[in-house]
């Protein structure tokens, strides 16, 4: 298999997402190029507002890496390889607010697709925010499942207004991560768990990428321990949702 190479267009959500991508593709022998622009809490208006004035304030992540020492923009990362997928997604504040997506998102929509036309769009569906946490009663929700019934069909709407090639269920699998059992998939309320939830992440995104199996897989590089019955949900919960 040839190189996957795929720019998100994001915020800590896809950083959470991208984290183990590329370390789980090799290690399963697939090569996936995964590299994040990143402004942490940045919504759909203000990449669109860095696309209109080529603001360079991205840290660029690669790999799972950060790049320190310089920032890009939305331009110079779009023209800097031939890529085969790009991501947007919304802020996850927003995500569940259906305006906050227009008119940001058709504009970003086109102008990815003028400059790398042979790439696939995709939306990354991302997720709730943990349930009885600060953050989500902030939001005036209660539980995962609340708040992720207003932000799925916000993305599903999102994917048909600007035709995407496919949406990324990130959402979803943290959904069936906690109905399958296991505890926890957020660290503070909101990003993923170090372990067990971006493992599901790159569980995500690499099977819906490659469309390999994953019921075979042996990464094991976490940033913190993920014990032998969330592994085995892990790649249960992903099996379940494609």
């Amino acid at each position: 298999m040839n190189t996957i190479h795929i720019l998100s267009i994001g915020n800590s959500f896809s950083q959470d997402a991208q984290c183990y991508l590329h370390d789980l593709a090799r290690s399963e022998g697939c090569q996936i190029e995964a590299v994040n622009l990143m402004i942490g809490g940045c919504s759909l208006e203000r990449h669109f507002r860095n696309i209109k004035g080529d603001k360079k304030e991205y840290t660029l992540e690669m790999n799972g890496h950060t790049c320190s020492g310089f920032l890009v923009g939305i331009k110079d990362a779009l023209l800097a390889r031939s890529w085969n997928y790009i991501t947007l997604q919304q802020a996850s504040y927003l995500s569940f607010k259906e305006e906050s997506y227009e008119p940001y998102l058709k504009e970003i929509a086109a102008y990815v697709r003028e400059l790398c036309p042979k790439a696939k769009l995709l939306i990354h569906q991302t997720w709730a925010y943990e349930t009885n946490s600060d953050m989500i009663k902030a939001q005036g929700f209660e539980t995962y499942m609340q708040m992720f019934e207003k932000i799925r069909p916000c993305y599903e709407k999102a994917a048909l207004d600007i035709h995407a090639d496919g949406i990324i269920p990130s959402g979803d699998a943290f959904k069936k991560a906690l109905e399958l059992g296991i505890p926890s998939v957020h660290r503070d309320g909101f990003h993923a768990k170090l372990g067990v939830g971006r493992f599901i992440l790159a569980l995500v995104w690499y099977k819906y990428l490659t469309g390999i199996t994953i019921d075979q897989v042996t990464f094991q590089d976490f940033q913190e321990p993920v014990d032998e019955k969330e592994y085995v949900l892990a790649i249960e919960t992903v099996n379940q949702i494609f």
